[in-house]
């Protein structure tokens, strides 16, 4: 096993997965072993502006928690039917700078992709793009929060300038990354608040050129990540997108067409490196651990014949955050050597 759930019963939850103790947080690079190290998953909070109250004891609970040594931030930092006003997304920059340890965040749909909305207020989601980059990412390889850390920014690659919310780096002999795949079928959803005329069949061409961008970042960032996996010899890889990406549904669905080329890869480099791999997202708010069923992943069935008739990778996990309401926090544990590599624990705030 490489995700422990043994279950207790909790007067908040009513049943939790087991936790773990962590150790003092390594720095990135240090390949040193570590018993043990904890890090919080958040995604899609505050979310609504009712929420913001509620974000808040969650961000207390976890700068109380000493044993969190970073955070990672799934995306959708406001709700899609709330205005995508500079003065939101400032407001959500910095509520999150008031959480302690490393903030390691992913964009959202909702804070760019889905600002064409008539409620979001009709804006251009590429300029919000470039927006929420230029507030969330004012220094490409440094993460958010009151205490910083160095990561590699794919933006240092050669052709992939823009894309500052790419990173990878190294924790517990494990390697993290995050790729950037939204919700709205990753960008592919038309923007009909701002232009009638695009559709499926006929895309807006702007529209078109940034989805293909950045899903060929992704497919480069996803092979660098695995291939660091490899030359370091990482116990384990965490990835951290927002989107829920549908991998339940056929290739042929058209709620997968925005993903089908990230998940075939990242299924067949599971494959390959044959090592705990966490797949990490919000999106649907509703928390989930699961072994995310293939049927089928790819459509060449002789491509990894050996996984032909299997119904799921035996080493990737995937957890959805909580989001929207209710505001929880995950906490995910690196166990150890000779003990499963992760454990995942809901963490339920109390007020929540």
């Amino acid at each position: 096993m490489w995700v422990r759930s043994v279950l207790s019963m909790t007067s908040l939850l009513g049943v939790a997965i087991s936790s773990a103790v962590a150790n003092p947080a390594i720095e990135p690079g240090d390949q040193a072993r570590t018993s043990d190290f904890s890090f919080a998953l958040v995604a899609d909070s505050p979310y609504g502006d009712d929420n913001i109250p509620a974000f808040q004891r969650v961000i207390e609970d976890i700068n109380g928690d000493t044993r969190v040594k970073l955070v990672m931030h799934a995306g959708d930092i406001k709700s899609g039917s709330t205005k995508c006003s500079d003065e939101r997304i400032r407001a959500r920059f910095e509520q999150i700078q008031t959480i302690k340890p490393p903030v390691i965040y992913t964009p959202g749909d909702n804070e760019w992709t889905d600002c064409h909305r008539p409620k979001a207020g009709r804006f251009n989601p590429v300029e919000r793009l470039a927006f929420l980059r230029k507030v969330f990412f004012p220094v490409p390889g440094q993460t958010l929060g009151v205490s910083p850390m160095a990561v590699t920014t794919q933006a240092k690659s050669p052709g992939f300038k823009p894309f500052v919310e790419n990173v990878m780096f190294e924790q517990a002999d494990v390697v993290f990354s995050t790729q950037h795949l939204v919700g709205s079928n990753n960008n592919l959803k038309p923007w009909s608040g701002i232009d009638a005329k695009d559709s499926a069949k006929k895309p807006r061409a702007e529209r078109l050129a940034e989805y293909q961008q950045r899903n060929a970042a992704s497919l480069d960032w996803l092979d660098k990540t695995f291939a660091r996996a490899k030359s370091s010899d990482a116990r384990g890889v965490v990835i951290m997108i927002h989107a829920n990406p549908n991998i339940e549904d056929d290739f042929t669905s058209k709620k997968r067409a925005g993903f089908n080329d990230y998940l075939n890869k990242l299924f067949a480099l599971t494959a390959d490196f044959n090592k705990p791999v966490l797949l990490l997202h919000g999106d649907k708010h509703v928390f989930f651990v699961d072994k995310p069923k293939l049927v089928p992943w790819y459509k060449d069935g002789d491509a990894l014949t050996a996984f032909n008739t299997q119904h799921f990778l035996p080493n990737l996990t995937r957890v959805q955050g909580f989001g929207d309401t209710p505001q929880h926090w995950v906490k995910i544990t690196i166990n150890g050597e000779g003990e499963e590599l992760f454990t995942v624990v809901p963490q339920i705030v109390e007020g929540n």
